[in-house]
């Protein structure tokens, strides 16, 4: 364990943050899989009106760096042509 002060707070910064990024990362995920789901089964309309909310959250993802600029790109094409497909 830490001995010093500023590495015993640096430790529980870091648990805090671990916490918190693994919480926004979890919310994320879910978020896709249910997009992913709603595509899959051919709920169009409802796929529509998630995908706007989940691709604001890929945003806020991408800029707290939770994950990649890249990774945020890809998954919103990715998602932008499954349900472009779904809607044809």
């Amino acid at each position: 364990m830490a001995n010093h002060k500023h590495t015993l707070k640096a430790h529980k910064q870091n648990l805090v943050r671990r916490a918190r990024n693994r919480a926004l990362r979890t919310r994320l995920r879910g978020a896709l899989k249910s997009l992913r789901s709603s595509i899959d089964q051919g709920d169009v309309t409802g796929a529509r009106s998630a995908f706007s909310g989940t691709v604001s959250l890929i945003d806020r993802m991408s800029a707290k760096g939770i994950i990649h600029d890249n990774t945020a790109a890809r998954y919103k094409s990715r998602l932008a042509r499954r349900l472009a497909a779904a809607a044809e």
